[in-house]
Formats: structure tokens, C-alpha cells, sequence
């Protein structure tokens, strides 16, 4: 028995009027993930043992800047969504929970900008 109405049912909209775009934007970073973590693994084996010079050669390449960008942007919005559901689950205090949801929230931007700072800096003259 379920307590929507067939409104919410066919709109896919539960209790909260939010519908699923939280899982589906989980689900499409997880999916981009898979190929960008092969490329970036796959690139990090080729650089064991070089030098400093060989990895900021490879990074100022474009399609590598390009590459380690997107992916570093998609691991950044995927680990966000998913600290937000561990977030909402778990801290049940309001005010503890908007706290929370603010530093992840800040500290992911940080990190982000300063991991595409870096790029760019490495990848040519800013």
C-alpha cells in the first residue's frame, strides 16, 4: 500500500516532491566515471617512475588538461550527491544538518577550484 497519489505515481514524485533526479544525476556521474577512471589510471601507470618534468609535460597536453579536468569536476559532483544522501540519512538535527551540507558543500567547491587552478596553471600561462 502506498501512500501517493497516482499524480505522484506517474510524475515520479515521492513524499518530498523531488522525483528521482538526485538518483539519476548519482547514476550518469557514476557511468562517466567508468571510462575517465580507466583513462586516468591507465595514464597514472604510464607516469610510475617519471619525472616531474614528463607528468607537467603530459598535463599541459590540452586533451589530457581537458580530461583530468572533466574528471576531476564529475569525482567532485559525485562524491557531493553522495555525501548529501549520507548526510540527510544520518544527521537528523536541522541545524547540525545544514552546517554540514554547507562545509561539504564549500569544500567541494574548494577543491575543485584549486584542482582547476592547477590545471590551468600547468596547462599554460593564465
Amino acid at each position: 500500500m502506498s501512500l501517493e497519489t497516482p499524480l505522484h505515481k506517474v510524475r515520479g514524485m515521492g513524499s518530498a516532491h523531488s522525483g528521482v533526479s538526485h538518483f539519476w544525476r548519482q547514476r550518469v556521474t557514476a557511468a562517466a566515471l567508468i571510462p575517465l577512471s580507466i583513462w586516468f589510471g591507465v595514464s597514472l601507470l604510464g607516469l610510475v617512475g617519471a619525472h616531474e618534468a614528463a607528468t607537467l609535460t603530459f598535463l599541459s597536453q590540452p586533451i589530457n588538461a581537458i580530461l583530468t579536468a572533466a574528471f576531476v569536476i564529475i569525482l567532485l559532483y559525485h562524491m557531493a550527491l553522495g555525501l548529501q544522501v549520507v548526510i540527510d540519512d544520518y544527521i537528523h538535527n536541522d541545524g547540525q544538518k545544514l552546517v554540514l551540507m554547507l562545509l561539504m558543500r564549500g569544500l567541494t567547491i574548494a577543491a575543485g577550484a584549486t584542482s582547476i587552478f592547477a590545471l590551468l596553471r600547468i596547462a599554460g600561462p593564465l
